[in-house]
């Protein structure tokens, strides 16, 4: 029998989904059919559910180069077009992720009533329509108003849309594949930063607004129509390819019992779990945001661009390692706060560079990047251990709400210690060491809240 949990071959990159086969949403075939397409979908050696991770990679490159770091390009465009000052533009930025926050939440109920395929959909249509209106606006309250179609539309493509399509179709190896998918949205700021800054330059913010916009629309409407409408139960398919008449392994803690939204606010496990996320993303965005500025006066700003892409790097290799070689029984908080761990670290060495020790600014680049991506991919690996499986989906969006809503004031609460903190006369550009001590001290906060959350005497079951 081939190996059923093989995953799809080849780099993960944006093309990886062109070499997949669509398949057919099964609702209503005949049992007969559903079992040809399942043993179809398994001797091949291919679980679809490889095929679907493939897809959401690319959802996750279109979600995080359109709707994370398209808007700071986006706010230099219109100030160039339309002289508006930074204050009011950052001012729409920050309306961006949080009615993007506001929305997320609402993202397990939109699925239940509308479907995954047509919420997905949809948030592409919005998201295209408000990078069209921060194009075309030619007063302030039609750029506030395109800012909240924009934030709206890329959580449906963002870090809770992720997860809600690949985890139904993988419990026991659903961390190597979310690391997978999530890949994608490191991939996507490498990609499409550059592209909408050669774009915007050749054709204008218009014209680009509206060819990439519809573009990715497009591809979003056949990603959803040929990935994302089957489930595994209507294809005669078990999670992670198992055999179909094999008992699922539970991912969750035997302790987890369903728990009502009221009862969720005084969960320490939840409670824990979205401030543990909220802090660390906090300080990544806040630093993140500066970091290009504060290498710049050290290194000059093509080696500053070269150590931000290194950092991208060390994301995708870190949450790739994590994903992989975590093992079925580890505690997913401990995972986690070592993570963070390794970011206090990178902190630390760009607080000892004082500004101009390359080597040690290039090390502090290395280490903060490993633990950016796992930011992302561990919480919701953390609520698949924790918390009871009808549950998952609600709490997941929750907490990407709340982290949302926080760091969306990330960049100017960081910019304000950069602006006011006391610096001494002979220090650089560069060293902006109050930054660096905000950024770990955040970063140790949030290892605390994680280790807060622990149940000793859970049982964990992989």
């Amino acid at each position: 029998m081939g190996n059923h949990n093989a995953p799809f071959t080849g780099d993960a990159s944006v093309l990886a989904v062109a070499s997949l086969r669509a398949l057919p949403v099964l609702g209503g075939a005949q049992l007969r059919n559903e079992q040809a397409m399942a043993t179809t979908l398994t001797v091949s050696g291919k679980f679809h559910g490889w095929s679907v991770v493939g897809a959401a990679f690319v959802l996750a490159v279109f979600g995080w180069g359109l709707g994370f770091y398209g808007p700071p390009i986006y706010l230099q465009a219109v100030r160039d077009l339309r002289g508006w000052s930074l204050p009011l533009v950052s001012a729409a930025v920050t309306v961006h992720f949080l009615f993007g926050a506001l929305a997320v939440a609402r993202l397990p109920k939109l699925y239940l009533r509308y479907g995954l395929p047509v919420v997905t959909k949809a948030g592409a249509v919005s998201l295209a329509v408000g990078i069209l209106g921060w194009a075309i606006a030619t007063e302030p309250w039609q750029l506030f108003a395109a800012a909240l179609f924009s934030g709206a539309g890329w959580v449906a493509m963002g870090a809770a849309a992720i997860n809600a399509i690949v985890a139904p179709w993988f419990i026991r190896t659903r961390p190597a594949a979310l690391a997978m998918a999530y890949n994608g949205a490191s991939i996507g700021g490498v990609l499409f930063s550059p592209l909408w800054v050669a774009a915007i330059g050749t054709w204008g913010f218009l014209t680009a607004a509206a060819i990439i916009g519809l573009m990715v629309t497009i591809a979003v409407f056949i990603l959803a129509d040929n990935y994302f409408s089957g489930t595994p139960q209507q294809m005669g398919l078990s999670p992670d390819g198992d055999d179909p008449g094999l008992t699922a392994v539970s991912s969750r803690s035997a302790a987890a019992g369903s728990r009502s939204g009221a009862n969720l606010w005084k969960d320490r496990g939840f409670v824990t779990l979205a401030a543990g996320t909220a802090l660390s993303l906090f300080a990544q965005i806040g630093l993140l945001a500066h970091l290009f500025s504060l290498l710049v006066p050290a290194v000059g700003a093509q080696l500053a661009g070269i150590a931000i892409s290194t950092a991208t790097a060390a994301a995708i290799a870190g949450r790739t390692l994590v994903g992989w070689l975590m093992p079925q029984g580890a505690d997913r908080r401990l995972v986690a706060g070592g993570s963070f761990a390794v970011q206090i670290t990178g902190s630390i060495a760009f607080l000892l560079a004082g500004g101009t020790h390359i080597p040690l600014l290039v090390l502090g680049t290395i280490l903060f990047g490993v633990g950016i991506g796992n930011a992302t991919s561990l919480p919701p690996l953390i609520a698949q251990a924790e918390f009871a499986k009808e549950d998952v989906s609600r709490i997941v969006s929750l907490n990407v709400a709340i982290s949302q809503g926080s760091y969306a004031f990330a960049p100017a609460t960081f910019g304000l210690i950069r602006e006011y903190a006391p610096q001494a006369g002979a220090m650089t550009a560069a060293a902006a060491p109050y930054l660096f001590v905000a950024a770990a001290l955040l970063q140790a906060a949030a290892v605390a809240a994680l280790l807060a959350g622990r149940r000793r005497s859970a049982a964990r079951a992989f």
